[in-house]
Protein backbone atom coordinates (compact mmCIF):
# COMPACT_ATOMS: atom_id res chain seq x y z
CA UNK A 1 0.00 0.00 0.00
CA UNK A 2 1.44 3.43 -0.94
CA UNK A 3 2.10 5.66 2.03
CA UNK A 4 1.77 9.37 2.65
CA UNK A 5 4.53 11.11 4.60
CA UNK A 6 3.04 13.47 7.14
CA UNK A 7 4.83 16.80 6.57
CA UNK A 8 5.65 17.56 10.21
CA UNK A 9 8.81 16.02 11.70
CA UNK A 10 8.53 15.12 15.39
CA UNK A 11 11.16 14.54 18.03
CA UNK A 12 9.10 11.91 19.88
CA UNK A 13 6.14 9.72 18.93
CA UNK A 14 4.18 7.95 21.67
CA UNK A 15 1.98 5.03 20.62
CA UNK A 16 -0.93 4.51 23.03
CA UNK A 17 -3.05 6.86 25.11
CA UNK A 18 -3.43 5.00 28.39
CA UNK A 19 -1.85 6.00 31.71
CA UNK A 20 1.71 5.36 30.53
CA UNK A 21 1.24 6.97 27.13
CA UNK A 22 -0.28 10.13 28.62
CA UNK A 23 2.62 10.57 31.05
CA UNK A 24 5.25 9.81 28.40
CA UNK A 25 3.76 12.32 25.96
CA UNK A 26 3.45 15.05 28.61
CA UNK A 27 7.00 14.48 29.85
CA UNK A 28 8.46 14.71 26.35
CA UNK A 29 6.46 17.82 25.43
CA UNK A 30 7.33 19.54 28.70
CA UNK A 31 11.00 18.92 28.02
CA UNK A 32 10.63 20.93 24.81
CA UNK A 33 10.34 18.02 22.38
CA UNK A 34 7.93 18.19 19.48
CA UNK A 35 5.71 15.26 20.42
CA UNK A 36 2.96 13.22 18.77
CA UNK A 37 0.60 10.99 20.78
CA UNK A 38 -1.31 8.42 18.70
CA UNK A 39 -4.23 6.40 19.99
CA UNK A 40 -6.74 4.03 18.42
CA UNK A 41 -9.66 6.08 19.75
CA UNK A 42 -9.53 9.69 20.97
CA UNK A 43 -12.56 9.00 23.18
CA UNK A 44 -10.71 6.40 25.25
CA UNK A 45 -7.64 8.44 26.20
CA UNK A 46 -6.81 7.71 29.87
CA UNK A 47 -9.81 5.40 30.14
CA UNK A 48 -9.99 3.48 33.41
CA UNK A 49 -11.11 0.19 31.96
CA UNK A 50 -11.15 -2.38 34.75
CA UNK A 51 -11.84 -0.31 37.84
CA UNK A 52 -11.63 3.29 39.07
CA UNK A 53 -8.76 2.64 41.48
CA UNK A 54 -5.51 4.62 41.49
CA UNK A 55 -2.68 3.37 43.68
CA UNK A 56 -2.83 0.63 46.29
CA UNK A 57 -0.07 -1.61 47.62
CA UNK A 58 3.17 -0.82 45.71
CA UNK A 59 1.22 1.02 43.00
CA UNK A 60 0.52 3.99 45.27
CA UNK A 61 4.26 4.53 45.71
CA UNK A 62 4.67 4.51 41.92
CA UNK A 63 2.00 7.20 41.49
CA UNK A 64 3.83 9.43 43.95
CA UNK A 65 7.15 8.82 42.21
CA UNK A 66 5.55 9.88 38.91
CA UNK A 67 4.27 12.99 40.69
CA UNK A 68 7.73 13.80 42.05
CA UNK A 69 9.02 13.68 38.46
CA UNK A 70 6.40 16.19 37.31
CA UNK A 71 3.71 13.76 36.15
CA UNK A 72 -0.01 14.39 36.00
CA UNK A 73 -1.68 11.26 37.38
CA UNK A 74 -1.53 12.24 41.06
CA UNK A 75 -2.78 15.77 40.41
CA UNK A 76 -5.78 14.60 38.42
CA UNK A 77 -6.55 11.89 40.97
CA UNK A 78 -6.67 14.53 43.71
CA UNK A 79 -9.12 16.55 41.60
CA UNK A 80 -11.43 13.66 40.68
CA UNK A 81 -11.39 11.07 43.47
CA UNK A 82 -14.58 10.01 45.23
CA UNK A 83 -12.82 8.16 48.06
CA UNK A 84 -9.27 8.14 49.42
CA UNK A 85 -7.85 5.65 51.90
CA UNK A 86 -4.40 5.01 53.29
CA UNK A 87 -3.98 1.23 53.44
CA UNK A 88 -1.93 -0.69 56.01
CA UNK A 89 -2.06 2.03 58.66
CA UNK A 90 -2.15 -0.68 61.36
CA UNK A 91 1.47 -1.37 60.42
CA UNK A 92 4.56 0.81 60.22
CA UNK A 93 4.61 3.91 57.95
CA UNK A 94 7.09 2.22 55.59
CA UNK A 95 4.32 -0.05 54.28
CA UNK A 96 1.45 2.46 54.18
CA UNK A 97 -0.10 2.61 50.72
CA UNK A 98 -2.33 5.39 49.34
CA UNK A 99 -5.30 4.35 47.22
CA UNK A 100 -8.06 6.43 45.67
CA UNK A 101 -11.27 5.51 43.91
CA UNK A 102 -11.67 8.06 41.11
CA UNK A 103 -14.67 9.21 39.15
CA UNK A 104 -13.87 7.27 35.98
CA UNK A 105 -15.21 9.78 33.48
CA UNK A 106 -14.05 12.88 35.37
CA UNK A 107 -10.50 11.46 35.52
CA UNK A 108 -10.51 10.57 31.82
CA UNK A 109 -11.87 13.96 30.70
CA UNK A 110 -9.47 15.88 32.96
CA UNK A 111 -6.42 14.04 31.59
CA UNK A 112 -7.57 14.55 28.00
CA UNK A 113 -8.00 18.28 28.68
CA UNK A 114 -4.44 18.52 30.04
CA UNK A 115 -3.09 16.74 26.96
CA UNK A 116 -5.01 18.95 24.55
CA UNK A 117 -3.79 22.11 26.29
CA UNK A 118 -0.13 21.04 26.40
CA UNK A 119 2.24 23.00 24.11
CA UNK A 120 4.51 20.94 21.82
CA UNK A 121 2.00 18.06 21.83
CA UNK A 122 -0.19 16.86 18.95
CA UNK A 123 -2.78 14.11 19.41
CA UNK A 124 -4.03 11.99 16.52
CA UNK A 125 -6.44 9.07 16.23
CA UNK A 126 -4.34 6.51 14.37
CA UNK A 127 -3.95 2.72 14.42
CA UNK A 128 -0.18 2.23 14.29
CA UNK A 129 0.90 -0.98 12.55
CA UNK A 130 4.64 -0.65 12.04
CA UNK A 131 7.77 0.87 13.55
CA UNK A 132 9.91 2.45 10.85
CA UNK A 133 13.67 2.12 11.30
CA UNK A 134 17.01 2.68 9.67
CA UNK A 135 20.55 1.77 10.79
CA UNK A 136 19.23 0.10 13.97
CA UNK A 137 17.37 3.26 15.02
CA UNK A 138 13.73 4.29 14.95
CA UNK A 139 12.70 6.79 12.28
CA UNK A 140 8.95 6.87 12.87
CA UNK A 141 5.75 4.86 12.61
CA UNK A 142 3.29 3.77 9.91
CA UNK A 143 -0.48 3.85 10.42
CA UNK A 144 -3.01 1.35 9.12
CA UNK A 145 -4.20 3.96 6.62
CA UNK A 146 -0.66 4.31 5.22
CA UNK A 147 0.40 7.57 6.89
CA UNK A 148 4.09 7.80 7.86
CA UNK A 149 4.90 9.89 10.92
CA UNK A 150 8.61 10.65 11.37
CA UNK A 151 10.55 10.98 14.63
CA UNK A 152 13.91 9.95 16.01
CA UNK A 153 12.34 8.45 19.15
CA UNK A 154 9.33 6.12 19.34
CA UNK A 155 7.79 5.11 22.68
CA UNK A 156 5.42 2.12 22.73
CA UNK A 157 2.73 2.31 25.44
CA UNK A 158 0.32 -0.24 24.02
CA UNK A 159 -0.80 -1.85 27.29
CA UNK A 160 -2.67 -5.12 26.70
CA UNK A 161 -3.23 -4.49 22.99
CA UNK A 162 -0.05 -6.09 21.57
CA UNK A 163 -1.30 -9.38 20.15
CA UNK A 164 -4.00 -9.19 22.81
CA UNK A 165 -6.21 -12.10 23.80
CA UNK A 166 -9.30 -12.14 25.99
CA UNK A 167 -10.31 -15.24 27.96
CA UNK A 168 -13.92 -15.47 29.15
CA UNK A 169 -14.62 -18.84 30.69
CA UNK A 170 -13.48 -21.38 28.13
CA UNK A 171 -13.72 -18.89 25.25
CA UNK A 172 -10.61 -17.15 23.88
CA UNK A 173 -10.52 -14.51 21.16
CA UNK A 174 -8.26 -11.74 19.88
CA UNK A 175 -9.00 -8.32 21.34
CA UNK A 176 -7.42 -5.29 23.00
CA UNK A 177 -9.93 -4.17 25.57
CA UNK A 178 -13.37 -5.76 25.25
CA UNK A 179 -14.86 -4.59 21.98
CA UNK A 180 -11.61 -3.06 20.68
CA UNK A 181 -9.15 -4.56 18.16
CA UNK A 182 -5.77 -5.98 19.17
CA UNK A 183 -2.52 -4.61 17.77
CA UNK A 184 -1.34 -7.66 15.85
CA UNK A 185 0.64 -6.04 13.02
CA UNK A 186 2.56 -3.81 15.43
CA UNK A 187 3.55 -6.93 17.38
CA UNK A 188 4.87 -8.51 14.19
CA UNK A 189 6.77 -5.33 13.39
CA UNK A 190 8.53 -5.45 16.75
CA UNK A 191 9.45 -9.10 16.21
CA UNK A 192 10.97 -8.26 12.84
CA UNK A 193 13.13 -5.67 14.60
CA UNK A 194 14.49 -8.39 16.90
CA UNK A 195 12.33 -7.92 19.98
CA UNK A 196 11.16 -11.00 21.83
CA UNK A 197 7.47 -10.87 22.71
CA UNK A 198 6.04 -12.47 25.83
CA UNK A 199 2.61 -12.35 27.41
CA UNK A 200 1.57 -10.62 30.62
CA UNK A 201 -1.75 -11.80 32.01
CA UNK A 202 -4.11 -9.37 33.69
CA UNK A 203 -7.31 -10.38 35.44
CA UNK A 204 -10.64 -8.57 35.59
CA UNK A 205 -13.07 -9.56 38.39
CA UNK A 206 -16.62 -10.50 37.44
CA UNK A 207 -19.28 -7.81 37.57
CA UNK A 208 -22.50 -8.35 39.51
CA UNK A 209 -25.86 -6.65 39.14
CA UNK A 210 -26.27 -4.10 41.94
CA UNK A 211 -29.98 -4.93 42.14
CA UNK A 212 -29.06 -8.39 43.44
CA UNK A 213 -27.23 -6.99 46.49
CA UNK A 214 -28.86 -6.51 49.89
CA UNK A 215 -26.95 -3.40 50.97
CA UNK A 216 -28.47 -3.58 54.47
CA UNK A 217 -26.21 -6.57 55.11
CA UNK A 218 -23.09 -4.79 53.83
CA UNK A 219 -20.59 -2.96 56.00
CA UNK A 220 -19.78 0.62 55.02
CA UNK A 221 -16.07 1.26 54.45
CA UNK A 222 -15.55 5.01 54.69
CA UNK A 223 -12.66 6.87 53.16
CA UNK A 224 -10.16 9.03 55.00
CA UNK A 225 -11.71 12.27 53.79
CA UNK A 226 -9.23 15.01 52.90
CA UNK A 227 -6.57 13.69 55.30
CA UNK A 228 -4.38 12.46 52.45
CA UNK A 229 -3.63 13.39 48.87
CA UNK A 230 -1.45 11.87 46.18
CA UNK A 231 0.24 14.93 44.76
CA UNK A 232 3.06 16.75 46.52
CA UNK A 233 1.66 19.95 45.02
CA UNK A 234 -1.47 19.60 47.21
CA UNK A 235 -4.05 20.45 44.58
CA UNK A 236 -7.37 21.02 46.26
CA UNK A 237 -9.89 18.22 45.83
CA UNK A 238 -13.08 19.39 44.14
Amino acid sequence: MPSFKYPKQYDVIVVGGGHAGCEAALAAARMGCSTLLTTINLDTIAQMSCNPSIGGLAKGHLVREIDALGGEMAKITDRTYIQFRMLNTSKGPAVWAPRAQADKKAYQFAMKHVLEAQPNLDIKQEFITEILSSDNGATGVLSREGVEYRAGTVIICSGTFLRGLIHIGLSTFESGRAGEPPSVRLSSSLEKLGFKLARLKTGTPPRINSRTIDYAKCEVQDGDGAAYQFSHSHIEHK
